[in-house]
């Protein structure tokens, strides 16, 4: 997938392992996508073996942020309303863990981070 490095994959899917054995782990988020013109976000930890379904914290700018999953082939075809497409955040460094994110997202009713 586009979105990803070598490198985030191979940590997205060692978090995706520890989330399908059942482990209780807190990771750090790896990626943060956003659409530039639309106000949705995806701050995501974990890959499932298939290379495709992400797990993480999703905004789709609605007020009521949420976990679960999401298909990264399908944000790939995605485009905003003035067309641009879902975008990487250029060097999104996670400052917090997940359920951080989570936490303050509930609170302000959207990923402000």
């Amino acid at each position: 997938m586009a979105f990803l490095t070598d490198e985030q994959r191979r940590q997205m899917l060692a978090n995706g392992v520890a989330r399908a054995r059942g482990e209780d782990v807190d990771p750090y988020p790896v990626l943060k996508l956003y659409t530039p013109d639309a106000g949705a976000s995806w701050v995501l930890t974990a890959l499932n073996a298939d290379g495709d379904l992400a797990y993480g914290l999703i905004d789709v700018g609605t007020g009521f942020p949420e976990l679960g999953l999401v298909s990264l082939g399908m944000l790939a075809g995605i485009k905003g309303p003035k067309g641009m497409p879902v975008t990487v955040e250029p060097g999104y460094r996670a400052r917090k863990t997940l359920s951080a994110y989570v936490a303050d997202a509930k609170r302000d009713g959207m990923v402000t981070d």
